[in-house]
């Protein structure tokens, strides 16, 4: 038992203590004035959403300025740092995820506070400022959840701010300006970031202070307004102070909203999605519940009357929002004598309801999007789950190995690309909608269990197109490795420089002829045996640009282009970059689209293509009874007598194809067949499939791809003169896979089979000379031959360019920087394999109807992976002008 006299003295010391403080600060008047508040008719349950709301904002920006301690506001650090809080910082994801739920408990209790007020008609009575107040802080909340969506910087971050951003560039006159002080330029980047963090950390947060400040002063002052029975003026119920029955009931209500939010943050945290990818064409942007009412608005509305839906209707809707103790002005507070005001409250809210659900019954009854959406979760949640390992990036966002590079990983990787896993699976293994994700599979099963199933896939892998490989055992070995890095930082080491390919591969107890073997170029390496940062960043670009699709793996080549190393020999950096950057017309006829980049990102680009030696001149097989292998060229090649590496081909007009990465000349040159081509009776049909773009699906030697299956032997299945038949009239199994009907001649058409016919039986086919055209085309224009005579394949005839307006300048540039091109082609007149032309069939659309397209795309535009444009109207417009400038082509219809 303590001390009585040592009690008193304590408590001496105290009242002493608080004495002398009081009359420093007046605290005791302070404490009085903020617990004595009469409340007219006493304590109430209902009036504790404004002491809640209060409490949310104070847990907010505790928990907030704690995430702050470890998160970089840039491009390459941000989705780092917050993967680090969540997977590394102790409690880190639970305070991300309590941060995360409190900014929608917040709007839960702002729109109760809020009914609370409107139904007990608690801003009637000289109470106008303080409403007034209120609602600035509604918006304010509004702003804090926008602005720190984007943080993260994941995939759901990025493309609900793009949504977002180009939302407010639909208001008239200054919607450009303001997307773009928005963003901090035209598209999202570390500007934006920096700006949102700003913005989110300390410009919204100050004015919510002031604001609360200013909102509890005027409160003080019109005091409360107690219950709906009360006169809002002139109170007659008998008050009762604010402490200690109301505190309690507020200090209740904050101890279950406490509980509540840890309850969700412990046993639901938080999901990080992967890093945001720009040009990730499937991804489904969805934004917060509280914003998908807008969202769901918008669909209703023409691109016409956009700007009526985004402006007008919700600009009106906040002003009477912010008029209502103007509008209600009679004293009148109880509910059911205000039946036109409560009857409008009702509607717009049920209105929103109906919205939001209607969003989202809509992505369940869309069987695509409903799938899309599950996948983005799973992978979200796979991320989430996946060990922190910390990465370096490149200028690209791409990630870079930061530690020694394994060998088997690096081969294994560069069989995962050269055989198209990528394109299912994702460039880093970690799954696609159309296929699931590779980490941790080596866990599952072992190596020759992998084998076997790559080799022969079971039936949920055929159902889901998974084609089979033939790969020879050293490289289902190495990448049998890299599947066993995924999901750590060694999956990013640089792309192997050598890979044999399956025919290549020596028969048992023979040696390998170094002249039959396809070689890839090994990048040049210091002292230290390692590549350049910049070089590797240049090739990480190289495979994300799908550069190889047709310069081959590592610029290697491929049967229409010879290897990069021999054409850019006598090439200088500045002109590279300029090349690059700027291809000249040979490069745009052949398909070349500008490299739309940094200057840092074009430099590593051209310090990897430094780094492709001269011995990537591929040698070709040499058939039996031919004469030395030679490269389709219209001139010897001169032999490299300072290193004794493979000749280098001479960049001429007949030698270098048309989208080659050198200054071919721009003069058509009459195709020459080298003799093995000529021998070969296969070459001309092999000339037919490659003019014709079947490459691009069944792959360069008919082997499949995940696009289109494997042609080998199509004729034990089907006979030629069936084959023939098929061809100009695929069944509809075969045109729902994109299979367009052949048109050639007859004789082409015999020729074609033939070279279908001889596939798993004939050597390696030769490459095919290429014919060259100033004009763009959409596939390369091949010369066949057919014992001394060469047939030409007919290229897309040519469009007389048109004169730009400004508006029409400005699109191209969108066109241009958006990539439009790889899929519709140079300037996007004649198209490609993926996507058609825009000359003559887009290009004669009313401009409304384009526009729209651009929003809302069809069907067909689905079908064919039309990803979405996220554009404001400003830049739609300069897009549509550019489209409607291409010139019609004479037989257009």
């Amino acid at each position: 038992m303590d001390n009585p006299v040592k009690v008193a003295t304590q408590k001496k010391a105290t009242s002493r203590f608080y004495g002398w403080l009081n009359e420093r600060t007046g605290v005791r008047s302070l404490m009085r004035a903020s617990l004595d508040e009469p409340v007219p008719g006493g304590a109430r349950l209902a009036y504790v959403f404004g002491s809640g709301l209060l409490f949310i904002f104070i847990s907010q920006v505790i928990t907030g300025l704690c995430l702050a301690l470890y998160y970089v506001p840039s491009v390459e650090s941000a989705h780092t740092s917050v993967a680090y809080i969540t997977k590394e910082v102790a409690a880190g994801q639970f305070l991300r995820s309590l941060h995360y739920y409190g900014s929608s408990a917040m709007i839960v209790v702002l729109l109760l506070h809020f009914l609370q007020t409107f139904i007990y008609g608690s801003f009637k009575g000289r109470r106008e400022l303080l409403w007034i107040s209120g609602a600035f802080l509604s918006l304010l909340v509004l702003g804090m959840g926008f602005t720190g969506y984007l943080l993260p910087w994941d995939q759901t971050a990025y493309f609900a701010t793009a949504v977002g951003t180009n939302i407010v560039g639909e208001v008239p006159f200054i919607g450009q300006w303001l997307t773009e002080m928005l963003r901090g330029g035209d598209t999202l980047g570390t500007l934006t970031l920096s700006r949102f963090y700003f913005a989110h950390v300390f410009l919204i947060p100050g004015m919510i202070f002031l604001f609360i400040g200013t909102h509890i002063a005027l409160f003080r002052k019109a005091g409360a307004a107690g219950p709906i029975n009360e006169d809002p003026i002139h109170p007659t119920l008998p008050p009762e102070s604010f402490y200690p029955r109301q505190v309690i009931m507020d200090m209740a209500f904050a101890l279950l909203l406490m509980i509540g939010l840890g309850f969700l943050a412990y046993f639901h945290p938080v999901q990080l999605g992967p890093l945001a990818d720009p040009s990730d064409p499937k991804f489904v942007p969805r934004p917060e519940w509280y914003y998908l009412p807008m969202f769901e608005w918008l669909k209703f509305w023409s691109s016409r009357m956009e700007v009526f839906a985004v402006i007008f209707v919700p600009a009106i809707l906040a002003l009477l929002f912010f008029l209502m103790p103007f509008l209600d002005r009679n004293l009148e507070r109880r509910p059911w004598r205000r039946p036109i005001p409560l009857l409008a409250v009702a509607t717009v809210l049920v209105g929103m309801i109906f919205l939001g659900f209607k969003s989202h019954l809509d992505d369940l009854r869309d069987h695509n999007v409903a799938e899309q959406l599950a996948y983005q979760e799973k992978q979200a949640e796979d991320y989430t789950r996946a060990p922190f390992v910390p990465s370096m990036e490149s200028s690209n966002g791409q990630p870079l190995a930061s530690g020694p590079v394994n060998p088997m990983v690096a081969k294994g990787r560069a069989v995962f690309l050269a055989e198209g896993c990528s394109g299912c699976h994702g460039q880093m293994g970690t799954g696609t909608a159309l296929a699931p994700s590779l980490v941790g599979i080596t866990g599952k099963f072992s190596l020759p269990q992998l084998t076997e199933l790559v080799h022969h896939p079971n039936a949920k892998m055929l159902a889901g197109h998974m084609p089979s490989f033939n790969l020879a055992t050293p490289q289902m070995t190495s990448l049998y490795s890299y599947l066993g890095s995924l999901g750590t930082n060694a999956a990013s080491a640089p792309v192997a420089t050598s890979i044999a390919t399956p025919d290549a591969a020596p028969a048992e107890g023979t040696v390998p002829d170094a002249e039959a073997t396809t070689s890839v170029p090994a990048p040049a390496t210091g002292a230290s045996g390692k590549s350049s940062a910049a070089a590797a960043a240049g090739e990480q670009i190289f495979q994300t640009h799908a550069c190889a699709a047709c310069h081959g793996p590592a610029g290697a080549g491929t049967a229409r282009i010879p290897p990069l190393a021999g054409l850019i020999a006598k090439k200088s950096d500045a002109d590279l970059t300029k090349l690059v950057q700027a291809p000249d017309a040979a490069m745009k006829a052949g398909g070349m689209p500008p490299l739309v980049a940094t200057p840092e990102e074009v430099s590593s680009v051209v310090a990897y293509l430094r780094t492709l030696s001269a011995g990537s001149v591929k040698k070709l097989e040499k058939p039996q009874g031919a004469g030395p292998a030679q490269l389709p060229q219209s001139e010897p090649a001169p032999a490299n007598t300072s290193n004794g590496s493979a000749s280098k081909p001479k960049a001429a007009a007949a030698a270098a194809p048309a989208n080659a990465v050198a200054g071919a000349s721009t003069e058509s040159a009459p195709a020459k067949v080298p003799p093995a081509a000529a021998s070969n009776p296969t070459a001309p049909g092999r000339a037919i499939f490659v003019a014709n773009g079947c490459f691009a699906c069944h792959g360069r030697d008919a082997q499949g791809t995940h696009f289109a299956p494997s042609l080998i032997d199509i004729t034990r299945k089907y006979p030629p003169t069936q084959l023939a038949y098929l061809l100009r009239h695929p069944r509809k199994a075969m045109t729902a896979g994109g299979m367009p009907t052949v048109t050639v001649d007859d004789a082409q058409l015999k020729q074609l089979v033939a070279y279908l016919s001889s596939l798993g039986s004939a050597p390696s086919p030769e490459p095919v000379a290429a014919t060259h055209t100033t004009q763009p085309q959409s596939g390369p224009a091949a010369a066949v031959a057919s014992g001394s005579a060469a047939t030409a394949v007919e290229a897309p005839k040519a469009l007389k360019p048109v004169p730009l307006s400004a508006e029409a300048v400005r699109g191209k540039a969108i066109f241009q920087h958006n990539r439009c091109e790889t899929c519709h082609g140079v300037d996007g007149l004649n198209g490609t394999v993926a996507a058609p032309g825009l000359a003559g069939m887009a290009s004669v659309l009313p401009a409304s109807v384009l526009d729209n397209l651009l929003q809302h795309h069809s069907t067909q535009m689905k079908n064919g992976n039309m990803p979405p444009t996220n554009m404001n109207a400003s830049t739609r417009k300069a897009v549509v002008a550019y489209i409607r400038s291409m010139p019609t082509p004479p037989d257009a219809k």
